[in-house]
């Protein structure tokens, strides 16, 4: 059963997310993609072997194709996510340099059907907001929470997010998975065990 007060908790603090995201201007969004990815290296440990999930962005959030450009240039593999269906998990498919990306649903690219799957060890996470016990907010359909569920790894998750989308605090339900770690332009925030 749905808790309705729960529901109408999150879906409030989706559109304070928005609101505070959309204030940002071009330029502003620019500089913070641009710092993220330089503090996304500078703190995260890679091995040549991990598979990074990654995103294209959508609408306003923040743009992590630098980060992507950086991580193809170092020959890691990159998955992109494809939503399938609304209550299907999302398929993570291998972007390999020079292939072509095509429209995968909500406005987003990823590399076409014929390309491979890969689990990642890592998954770059969009997200609307976040708060300082490492709690996600994300859109609401529940992609994510349903992809991890059915992986066989247990991936490290970083969210990518302006400053301007912290929260004083998000309600956690129980298929909630904390994030590792969160990097905005303002620094990066590690949650948890590694904290």
């Amino acid at each position: 059963m749905v808790d309705e007060k729960f529901e109408d908790t999150k879906a409030a603090l989706r559109l304070q997310a928005h609101a505070a995201r959309a204030t940002l201007s071009s330029p502003e969004r620019a500089e913070a993609a641009a710092t993220v990815a330089r503090l996304f290296f500078d703190s995260i440990t890679l091995a040549s072997s991990d598979v990074v999930a990654a995103y294209w962005r959508i609408r306003d959030e923040l743009d992590c194709q630098p980060i992507l450009v950086r991580l193809m240039d170092a020959n890691q593999t990159v998955v992109l996510p494809v939503v399938l269906g609304p209550e299907l998990p999302l398929e993570m498919r291998v972007w390999e340099q020079g292939a072509s990306l095509y429209e995968a649903g909500f406005g987003t690219l990823a590399p076409s059907e014929l390309a491979p799957q890969s689990e990642p060890d890592v998954v770059i996470m969009p997200l609307l907001g976040f708060d300082s016990l490492g709690t996600r907010l994300g859109y609401g359909g529940g992609y994510y929470d349903r992809t991890l569920a059915h992986m066989n790894k247990s991936p490290k998750l970083i969210g990518l997010a302006f400053a301007v989308q912290e929260l004083d605090s998000i309600p956690r339900d129980t298929h909630d998975v904390p994030l590792d770690a969160v990097i905005t332009e303002a620094g990066v925030r590690h949650f948890g065990a590694g904290a």
